[in-house]
């Protein structure tokens, strides 16, 4: 009862073969739509076993299609079935997708990268950074020190600084550049903060 009917199905799919060889050539969207309808699913299934995600097996079973329209001339001049050659495509884009992946390089989400940060020796960097940040403003005069807290540390605008200080606009521009100044060469000079 089985050889029957795996005969019938091999007589079938000769039969169907033969018949899209000769439905191959004609209008190109037509040809492309009855090989996606025969062959989409099956090619689906294959994919899908070798991809992450079900998104990435549809890109390849889309790109699989994508090429055979382009090669649609070739494909109806061949004589050879067209199912193993979607196939033979759709592998060589699982390799490619496969290589290409292994190319870049990986990413790692949000979450993990602050846990694996929190892990580290970035929060001893942190401490001496701030500290460094710290006393390199105890060596600014007290008008450049209020204009580089407020702007920085309490999120004020210019306009604002300005109104708050009782300054004019520009002046606070000014006072904020010199003291930009003199704290990066304070930080330059680390040696100049520790010996005071």
């Amino acid at each position: 009862m089985n050889v029957t009917h795996l005969l019938s199905v091999l007589v079938d799919m000769a039969a169907k073969t033969d018949a899209l060889q000769d439905g191959l050539s004609g209008d190109a969207d037509a040809v492309i739509r009855e090989l996606y309808s025969d062959y989409a699913k099956a090619l689906h299934g294959y994919v899908e076993q070798f991809c992450p995600d079900r998104t990435s097996a549809d890109d390849i079973v889309q790109e699989t299609f994508i090429r055979a329209w382009r090669h649609l001339p070739q494909l109806s001049a061949d004589d050879r079935p067209i199912r193993p050659w979607l196939f033979r495509v759709a592998r060589n884009l699982l390799i490619d997708a496969n290589r290409a992946a292994q190319a870049r390089p990986m990413t790692v989400p949000c979450a993990a990268a602050a846990e694996a940060e929190a892990g580290s020796d970035s929060g001893l960097e942190e401490i001496l950074d701030r500290q460094l940040v710290s006393d390199a403003l105890q060596h600014l005069s007290p008008a450049h020190q209020s204009v580089l807290v407020e702007t920085f540390y309490r999120g004020g605008t210019m306009a604002t600084v300005a109104r708050e200080l009782g300054i004019p606009h520009g002046t606070a521009r000014s006072r904020l550049h010199y003291a930009l100044d003199a704290m990066r060469k304070q930080i330059q000079e680390p040696d100049a903060i520790a010996a005071s």
